[in-house]
């Protein structure tokens, strides 16, 4: 038993079910179908204007609507952000135990902000170092004359992480 009296395999269901419900409305809230309903919403409401002579409860009927969509999505998202957060920290986390990077940078999402910039700073050095040996590379194989190389002249592209 918890200190509320509920038992811990009740509490755990109800986290499942919300996971779920939560993943489940995330998905349906962000796909294009949903963005269709709520313009034919916001349309079929303005065509309804001048049939209540844009009164103050046509109004107030919109801003309701939108006020109490908006206050329950702002935590179904936040659920649903601070799950993937947490896979993406823990699938980050063991890649680096698992590798050769140091494992300094294993929980580095619970560093301060002063914390994480001196790390940040300490890292610069070998993030030139590594850009350096990438773009010296970039140029022997455009010198020899491999496929995929830059052209002489051409600027390299950033890569998109």
């Amino acid at each position: 038993m918890t200190p509320c009296g509920c038992q811990r395999s009740t509490l755990r269901d109800m986290d499942k079910f919300f996971a779920s419900f939560a993943n489940a409305t995330a998905r349906a809230a962000g796909s294009p179908i949903a963005f269709l309903i709520c313009v034919a919403l916001v349309v079929a409401w303005a065509a309804a204007g001048p049939f209540f002579h844009f009164s103050e409860n046509w109004q107030l009927t919109i801003n309701t609507g939108t006020t109490i969509v908006t206050f329950l999505m702002v935590f179904l998202i936040q659920n649903t952000q601070n799950r993937d957060g947490a896979a993406l920290q823990t699938k980050l986390d063991e890649l680096i135990r698992s590798s050769n990077a140091g494992d300094e940078f294993m929980g580095i999402e619970k560093l301060t902000d002063k914390e994480l910039a001196e790390l940040h700073e300490k890292c610069e050095p070998a993030a030139k170092r590594s850009h350096a040996a990438l773009d010296r590379t970039r140029s022997e194989r455009a010198r020899r004359g491999h496929r995929g190389a830059p052209q002489e002249g051409a600027q390299p592209t950033e890569s998109k992480a």
